[in-house]
């Protein structure tokens, strides 16, 4: 089976980030009949992101030297616009503190780790 541009661009996102400070994980989302005949979903929700995980960050002044994980959430697109619940998902994990946006390469996924935003 041959994998798309948008596959290959996540799958080089995840080999070039995928270091011991950042983990990132493929998130299928969607509904499928089971041999029964029953819906079954997955994935987190509608409109998250490609790829899921965390950033580890060091704070500052009060835990200095205390390591945390940020939730990170990145969605991959080549060509394609996200959907209004794609940008939504992004919008939350921002807000929240989180490191979200949407990638066309390798660069663009770097950007958004480089990006620390305040809830």
């Amino acid at each position: 089976m041959a994998v798309s541009y948008e596959q290959a661009i996540q799958n080089e996102i995840r080999l070039e980030l995928g270091h011991e400070d950042c983990r990132l994980f493929r998130n299928n989302t969607g509904c499928l009949r089971n041999d029964r005949g029953r819906i079954v979903c997955f994935g987190l929700a509608k409109g998250s992101s490609d790829l899921i995980g965390w950033k580890t960050i060091t704070i500052t002044e009060e835990m200095i030297g205390e390591r945390v994980a940020v939730f990170t959430a990145v969605e991959v697109k080549d060509k394609g616009r996200p959907t209004k619940e794609q940008k939504k998902f992004i919008s939350v994990v921002q807000a929240a503190g989180g490191f979200a946006g949407i990638a066309r390469s390798v660069e663009d996924a770097k950007k958004i780790m480089s990006t620390f935003v305040k809830g």
